[in-house]
């Protein structure tokens, strides 16, 4: 790593010394702050003193999804990927330097955090560096029980909730999560060089890689797209039953989650499952009413959320 990388978090000098409690924890402050996906990263809602772990976990995942994405180079990012895992190696010796990993040594101490979640994230940034197609719908999901299931884990025992019950439930949600995210986003990963549709799906309607290619949203594509809603939206159905197993506060969080991918889902139905147009986004009024049924939601014990 040196200062010419150019992601400004893994500049040299944040390695070279260890960095003291008070900056560490504002460094990730900052970093959860400036970067978020449909909603704020740390809600308003969670008790206080969970904020700053909560700012400590984001920042170790966003880091490592920023090396293996925004580099550009398969060989560099395999590269800064190793050396964030030996950060992290350091960090549960208590032995660490960078911000992020000073900081993430207090949550891991206080909240018992397992090592093996976080390591699974860099198992699957790794993956994407060397794997750019997928055959079956199960290999797809073995990537996301790497990808997204160790952040809702984490979650979690931050909350402190440590059974496999209620983490069964919450990698429905995340895998859903992620899904969403890849059927939102088909031409950015196919500009990067990855399709996430499995091929036995595009055997399945009928549908090739030429239309990714072509940007062609045709009948096949359409009906696989339908498929895939399907499938995504079963998923967050199954999940939606960990919501009324938690405290309210981190309950408005789920709902929130849920209810945001159900509706971009949705809008991708609306879209006539053309997501080879434009991305399918929420508007601020989507958010804004999702926020607010997410928040009656927290008031509702028994409430489950919906598939439609």
């Amino acid at each position: 790593m040196n200062a010419s990388d150019p992601i400004p978090w893994l500049d040299r000098s944040l390695f070279a010394r260890r960095a003291g409690p008070r900056e560490a924890r504002r460094f990730c402050r900052r970093l959860a702050q400036k970067h978020y996906e449909n909603f704020t990263v740390i809600s308003f809602l969670l008790p206080r003193a969970l904020r700053q772990h909560f700012a400590n976990v984001y920042a170790y995942c966003r880091v490592a999804d920023d090396l293996a994405d925004e580099l550009e180079n398969p060989e560099l990012a395999l590269d800064r990927l190793l050396e964030w895992e030996h950060e992290l190696d350091r960090c549960f010796r208590r032995e660490s330097r960078h911000p992020v990993f000073v900081a993430l040594e207090e949550s891991a101490g206080l909240f018992n955090l397992p090592r093996e979640p976080f390591v699974d994230l860099l198992t699957a940034f790794r993956q994407d560096q060397v794997k750019t197609r997928y055959e079956t719908w199960e290999e797809l999901l073995a990537y996301c029980r790497h990808s997204a299931n160790p952040v809702g884990r984490l979650v979690l025992y931050l909350c402190g909730y440590r059974d496999e019950e209620r983490h069964a439930l919450g990698d429905f949600t995340c895998t859903a999560l992620q899904l969403t995210n890849f059927w939102q986003d088909v031409t950015r990963d196919y500009a990067r060089g990855r399709i996430y549709i499995p091929e036995e799906v595009m055997e399945l309607h009928g549908c090739g890689e030429q239309a990714l290619a072509r940007g062609l949203a045709d009948e096949a594509w359409r009906s696989m797209m339908a498929d895939l809603v399907g499938r995504t939206r079963a998923l967050f159905v199954c999940g939606a039953p960990l919501a009324a197993r938690v405290r309210p506060r981190l309950r408005f969080e789920i709902e929130l989650f849920t209810r945001g991918g159900l509706e971009i889902l949705r809008t991708i139905e609306d879209f006539g499952y053309n997501t080879l147009r434009a991305r399918p986004t929420l508007s601020r009024w989507q958010e804004a009413r999702i926020a607010v049924e997410a928040l009656a939601g927290v008031f509702a014990p028994r409430s489950q959320v919906q598939g439609n």
